[in-house]
């Protein structure tokens, strides 16, 4: 879906506010607006004819005024009147329908644009970004786009015809009295303007801490067992109600400032009637003017006055929008996944040729993006280096450490045979899990080159890349919904007696047997209603069900009790059959009859060989294996 956004990079449409966060422009929020021109022009038109029956309402009143002096009859001024009022509010009440309905229209066109960008983001940002706060963008931050429409942006064109229409006519009734209510003016929308840019920045730092406070709660819910086990519930609902009081405050700062606006346009009204009535009985006492041009001008002043209350909050009101759109366009303005990807035909079909081997890994060398946050590479180097000397690092001190001791991979070199199956063994933060990743090409590489079915990774699609594989991760996630919803992720078109099958090959049929809804049956949030076990088959069973060429398993087996585990491994020999099967595993006994065993240690090949000739050529295999008495 096309937004226009306008720049997807940083540039003269998206700079930096004063305390350095990005913030939008009038510029950036246009097309949001433009999107749905066709209904903006009706809404225009009918605030333009809105403004026009208001408008001619004081001269009708001045001529009543006149007619009654005169003591004549009134005749069809009276109706004139009547349906001037009667049309000028069935006119607005259209308007303001047609606005809201407007205005939901752009929060759900914003939030779509804004979804698929994220969820096309490289899964590095991930790795950065807190779950909470890109939740709240979706939710809150869209949410204020609204207020653009409905609090008086759109409705500021017709105003802005009341206001030219009511100072010709004030100008046209006295320029002396106009002269004094334009001076009042012009100092109020002077405070008005210099408010509105405290608007923007109080609001900015009030979404970001939205965010925060939803990260906080999205962290509470998600690990509430573990909350509750270490009896840290107190804690966390500090924590909790601490960003809460954050948001509250900043929230109040930009009431503070917003409130400020009211006043003034509410000030600048009362001031300008009172010079008015003032000066103008004056004149009227005078003879200089006419007491029905005296009303007239007065009602001429009220609707002089009332667009700009509307432009007061329509200024307030899009300066919000500006804040929360400064954290939407944040996220809209990064690179999707593919954005940057050398595929020279990304619809290419590339076929898997089993005469190439599967995967070959050349001289590959790989180090996580750096960030802000602590990331997946400082929990490596943690590893290597020890937690409490990372811990206390800064970012520039985590950029200065060697790249021989940041980099996760290290010149790493092997080839894995179509239809073979090749165990990856070594000790924790050997960078087992990152060689997965990289395959499935979540992350390049920053150095070598990696080969699918003798097709450089780089040049193939990266959907069509993941198709050849099927990859059941360490932690794998189960989906909140049923057992069929977890299945069908990425087999939307396999049949009920597909999934039975392929449940009876990691032997969860017996789940189907406990519940009577059967495949419908609920797995709860995150799966909380499975065993760790269950979890552990049913991700294996979602992509078994895919039916890869290339079956990828990050410690498949680790939740596994013994009778289970020896029945997963039943299972999966007899699916990787025709395939190729890649598994990273802790427990040597469960890989031993690999056809190539890779130990790796500190990112760098350390050996490769089978179970048996490792064990003679290989220290670092031999000592795991003794420790799992497997010698």
């Amino acid at each position: 879906m096309s937004m226009g956004f306008g720049s997807r990079r940083r540039g003269a449409n998206y700079r930096d506010s004063d305390d350095g966060s990005p913030r939008a422009t009038m510029r950036q929020l246009l097309p949001f607006l433009l999107e749905h021109k066709k209904v903006l022009s009706v809404v225009i038109a009918l605030s333009m004819a809105g403004a026009l029956t208001t408008l001619a309402q004081p001269f009708i009143v001045g001529e009543v005024i006149t007619v009654v002096e005169a003591a004549q009859p009134l005749g069809y001024l009276v109706w004139a009147l009547v349906a001037l009022v009667v049309v000028s509010a069935g006119l607005s009440g259209f308007r303001h329908y047609l606005l809201q309905k407007t205005g939901e229209g752009v929060v759900l066109s914003s939030r779509k644009a804004l979804v698929a960008r994220m969820l096309n983001l490289p899964v590095a940002e991930f790795d950065q970004r807190r779950t909470g706060d890109l939740v709240s963008r979706v939710g809150s931050d869209t949410t204020l786009l609204r207020a653009v429409l409905t609090q008086g942006l759109v409705e500021a064109v017709g105003g802005a015809l009341t206001f030219v229409g009511a100072v010709a006519a004030m100008i046209y009734l006295d320029p002396v009295l106009f002269l004094l209510t334009a001076l009042v003016v012009s100092i109020a929308v002077t405070a008005v303007v210099t408010l509105s840019r405290r608007i923007r920045v109080a609001s900015r730092k009030a979404q970001d801490k939205v965010g925060d406070l939803t990260a906080s709660v999205e962290r509470a819910i998600s690990s509430v067992r573990t909350v509750r086990a270490a009896n840290a519930t107190a804690r966390e609902i500090s924590t909790v109600e601490k960003d809460a009081e954050g948001a509250w405050r900043l929230g109040l700062a930009v009431a503070k400032i917003s409130a400020l606006v009211v006043p003034v346009s509410g000030i600048a009204l009362q001031v300008a009637f009172l010079v008015v009535l003032g000066v103008g009985g004056f004149r009227v006492a005078s003879g200089a003017l006419a007491i029905a041009d005296l009303v007239a001008f007065i009602l001429f002043l009220f609707m002089m006055i009332m667009p700009l209350g509307q432009a007061f909050g329509a200024i307030s009101s899009v300066n919000q929008a500006l804040g929360a759109l400064g954290r939407i366009q944040e996220i809209i303005s990064l690179p999707s996944e593919t954005e940057h990807d050398a595929v020279q035909d990304p619809s290419a079909l590339v076929a898997a040729d089993h005469t190439h081997p599967a995967v070959v890994f050349d001289n590959v060398t790989f180090r996580y993006p750096e960030s802000a946050h602590k990331t997946e590479a400082e929990k490596l180097i943690a590893q290597e280096l020890g937690a409490s000397a990372v811990e206390s690092l800064s970012t520039g001190e985590i950029k200065a450490i060697p790249d021989a001791h940041r980099a996760v991979l290290n010149s790493v070199s092997f080839t894995i045979a179509s239809g073979s199956k090749t165990a990856i063994v070594g000790p924790s933060g050997a960078g087992k899990s990152s060689i997965l990743s990289l395959m499935e090409r979540f992350y390049d590489p920053q150095r070598g080159t990696i080969r699918v079915f003798g097709h450089d990774s780089t040049q193939i699609d990266r959907q069509a890349l993941r198709n050849f594989f099927g990859y059941v991760e360490q932690d794998a996630p189960i989906l909140a919904g049923s057992i069929r919803d977890n299945l069908l992720i990425g087999s939307p078109a396999a049949s009920d007696a597909e999934l039975e099958a392929v449940l009876g090959e990691v032997n969860l049929l017996d789940i189907l047997a406990r519940d009577p809804e059967g495949l419908d049956a609920p797995v709860g949030e995150g799966g909380v209603l499975l065993s760790g076990g269950e979890r552990q088959r049913l991700a294996i069973a979602r992509a078994l069900l895919q039916a890869p060429d290339i079956l990828l398993l990050d410690e498949s087996t680790s939740s596994l009790d013994g009778p289970n585990e020896l029945l997963m491994k039943e299972a999966i020999d007899k699916v990787s059959v025709d395939r190729t099967l890649v598994v990273i595993a802790h427990r040597l006994a469960t890989v031993v009859d690999s056809d190539q065993i890779v130990v790796l240690k500190q990112g760098m090949v350390e050996a490769i060989g089978t179970h048996e000739q490792l064990l003679e050529s290989s220290t670092l295999y031999k000592n795991l294996a003794e420790h799992q008495l497997l010698v």
